[in-house]
């Protein structure tokens, strides 16, 4: 089947957080400010996508939703499968059985789960920055102390981890649990074999248990490839929590449902545990029935044509900034959807605030998101999973109206 991937997708009353939440102020601080008049918004904020998904996932729950009951139900041998061979076909890991997935409500969660078998509340987890919102949220929330090991861009503009300091934070913190995310939200890095073995060297040099947030792993840009951490060595196999969910790759995040890969079957059995214990973390039918439609030949068909639209994306958002934002600069995105603006220069330059900066694009309908919350506060986070045309027009926004 053939993908439209270019017209715009009309979430307005669709229960579109995206869309729905921008000018409300039931949102206020957290969603873009409502436009001036005369300019629409442009959704870049939330991490979700403005394209219909797959034909395979909307039969699927379909045909599940067309016989009347939704009684207690059992999690299918079907489900199963359809994990291990997304996995075999897109990542290149060809031995997960059934009994070395766990199901979790979301990745945030199954983090929590994770965590709760390495580290007590009060104690020190390691994350790279900048950082994924959900992840700073939700470790704060659970009672846990967040230490920081800041990202470095090279001489080419290139995010890079620094190995010593991760090192030195570690011990320095007595830090036995780390998050690792892979690919990285928000910069966009995918992490090459070479530094996710190095990474996972440091990790188990300090007796770490590492959970690892994968849920980007599909959406690889401009050729890059995804190297799996567990895959790196034998430790890495024995001793990484990894997390993973078609929603992102599929827009799936309002049906709720993730999973995770544990190899080790003692850590397997108590992050279960853990999770059974809410009673809450249950999967759901129609759910299970869209990840079977996704993890399927029709939906490996829909990510290979949406993969070129959001790389052509990604080079249309670089170059744009490249060439035409002076006093902006960006890294061009590797894996997933997002990008993250830095105008340290253009602030220098301009004399205005980060802050003011966000405001100008909302008030010209770029509905673009607020680096502070990623450890970011010079930057500002883009989601470009939007048609092309669209994308152009945010951009051009930007510089006929807030960079000038």
């Amino acid at each position: 089947m053939k993908y439209d991937f270019e017209n715009l997708l009309d979430r307005r009353g669709h229960d579109a957080i995206a869309i729905d939440a921008i000018g409300d102020p039931k949102w206020a601080g957290m969603a873009p400010a409502a436009p001036k008049e005369g300019f629409d918004p442009i959704p870049m904020w939330v991490a979700d996508m403005n394209f219909p998904t797959a034909q395979s996932i909307i039969d699927a729950v379909i045909a599940r939703a067309s016989h009347p009951a939704f009684g207690y139900f059992a999690d299918s041998d079907e489900y199963f499968s359809a994990i291990a061979w997304w996995h075999r076909l897109r990542k290149g890991v060809d031995d997960i059985s059934r009994e070395v997935i766990t199901y979790e409500n979301g990745v945030l969660g199954g983090l929590v789960s994770a965590l709760k078998v390495f580290a007590a509340p009060g104690d020190s987890v390691l994350l790279h920055s900048p950082t994924y919102v959900g992840f700073t949220g939700t470790l704060t929330a659970n009672g846990y102390h967040i230490v920081h090991s800041p990202l470095i861009r090279d001489a080419e503009g290139t995010w890079r981890m620094d190995y010593e300091d991760m090192d030195r934070k570690i011990r320095e913190n007595n830090i036995h649990a780390v998050i690792f995310c892979n690919p990285h939200n928000p910069t966009g890095r995918v992490w090459t074999q070479e530094e996710v073995a190095a990474a996972m060297k440091v990790y188990e040099r300090n007796d770490c248990a590492v959970i690892s947030d994968e849920i980007w792993s599909d959406l690889m840009m401009n050729g890059h490839a995804y190297t799996p951490a567990q895959s790196v060595s034998p430790w890495a196999k024995d001793h990484v929590v990894a997390l993973y969910a078609p929603s992102k790759t599929f827009n799936l995040a309002g049906l709720i449902g993730s999973y995770s890969i544990i190899y080790n079957p003692m850590i397997r059995k108590r992050v279960k545990a853990i999770g059974d214990k809410t009673h809450y973390n249950e999967m759901n039918v129609l759910s299970q029935h869209a990840l079977i439609g996704a993890y399927s030949g029709e939906g490996n068909n829909w990510l290979s044509q949406l993969l070129p639209v959001l790389s052509e994306n990604v080079n249309l958002a670089y170059d744009f900034v490249t060439n035409r934002l002076p006093g902006v600069s960006v890294f061009r995105t590797e894996g997933t959807y997002m990008m993250l603006l830095d105008l340290h220069d253009y602030l220098q330059k301009s004399g205005l605030s980060q802050k003011e900066v966000l405001k100008k694009g909302w008030d010209y309908g770029i509905g673009w998101q607020d680096g502070h919350q990623f450890e970011a506060p010079e930057s500002i986070r883009l989601n470009l999973a939007s048609p092309t045309a669209r994308i152009r027009e945010a951009f051009e926004r930007m510089e006929k109206y807030v960079f000038i």
